[in-house]
């Protein structure tokens, strides 16, 4: 009997991974994507490079970058790899949300918030406009893939709320993110030597938000203890490691609260006294929640401007060679025609 073809082989390897995975995944098995978005100069990166081990110093994210990491799962096992993206610039290029979010990596894509608590000012309108251009892009993403494959998109839906549990009393109030969510508040040495009441106010804000969103919430530094915690966290979503059921509300200290674990009735009501909460016309709690927040902490006008700097100015890209060309260029372009 004559032995298999290498291309009989080739095929046969395809389809055994195709009965191995969901259909029409466009994913290879054991690939996750971890999308960093957040506060400017908030620490995404330096989040991203703690979780990889890498020791180098972080550098300013200009637009959307990408990195990966490996992990080894066992002798003569192929490595789990976990994709990271990290969109620059806060919340002033917008438009980029859409290309590392696809039809084909959707399943297995996770979103971390990096908030920065030293400026509470832009707390909220940064989390706001992130969050709602990103679940605005999912649910369109997610609408395409019900069209050419309903049961992933179904499967999807109902996946959002596997860190609630049926019988958690707020089940009915919130409206979980379309895909696993993260909340950190970054720059948390900064942020205890606030007044207690703002920070009471933060972390109660932070605390219902990250509920209402079905989210995890927890506060980092640059303290290795709580850099450690944190990439535990970032190694859950990019690896599937086990998750932490760890649970720390106390406002005095770092929060850290994993998704499902908290409650309405725990956080209590916006931070204002009672007989001002009628007088504050809000369509939902979110929106109350708004009010109330921003009338501590009034919002800076955020530009959405690219105000992200030119690459090709940016001395850590230097070419010598490239950057001559670009000045003569440059000085042809601004020479007065004589015609």
């Amino acid at each position: 009997m004559p032995s298999e073809t290498l291309w009989e082989i080739a095929k046969a390897e395809v389809e055994k991974r195709g009965s191995n995975g969901s259909e029409g995944d466009g994913v290879e098995i054991g690939e996750k994507s971890v999308f960093f978005i957040g506060s400017k100069n908030g620490g995404k990166t330096t989040i991203i490079l703690r979780c990889l081990d890498r020791d180098e110093p972080p550098k300013p994210t200009l637009a959307l970058e990408y990195t990966y990491g490996r992990r080894a799962k066992g002798h003569n096992i192929p490595k789990d790899i976990a994709h990271f993206w990290e969109l620059g610039g806060g919340t002033s290029l917008l438009d980029l949300i859409s290309i590392p979010i696809t039809s084909d990596t959707l399943r297995t894509f996770s979103v971390v918030l990096v908030l920065d608590l030293s400026k509470p000012n832009d707390l909220w309108p940064t989390m706001e406009n992130l969050l709602q251009a990103t679940k605005r892009h999912v649910d369109k993403v997610i609408m395409k893939l019900g069209k050419k494959n309903s049961k992933a998109a179904s499967e999807m839906r109902q996946k959002i709320w596997s860190n609630m549990q049926k019988d958690h009393p707020d089940r009915e109030l919130i409206d979980p993110f379309p895909i696993p969510l993260v909340i950190i508040g970054s720059k948390y040495d900064i942020f205890q030597d606030f007044d207690s009441e703002k920070r009471k106010v933060i972390c109660k804000t932070l605390r219902f938000v990250a509920h209402y969103y079905g989210a995890s919430l927890m506060f980092t530094s640059k303290s290795e203890a709580l850099l450690l915690k944190i990439r535990g966290v970032i190694n859950q979503l990019a690896f599937g490691i086990d998750k932490s059921k760890s649970i720390c509300v106390d406002q005095n200290k770092p929060l850290f609260i994993t998704a499902g674990l908290d409650s309405l009735s725990q956080i209590g009501l916006p931070p204002v006294p009672d007989n001002d909460i009628g007088k504050i016309q809000a369509h939902s709690p979110m929106d109350l929640w708004k009010k109330v927040y921003e009338k501590l902490f009034p919002p800076k006008s955020i530009s959405t401007q690219k105000d992200v700097k030119d690459p090709a100015r940016d001395p850590q890209y230097a070419e010598c060679e490239v950057d001559e060309m670009r000045i003569q260029k440059d000085q042809l372009n601004s020479t007065p025609s004589l015609y």
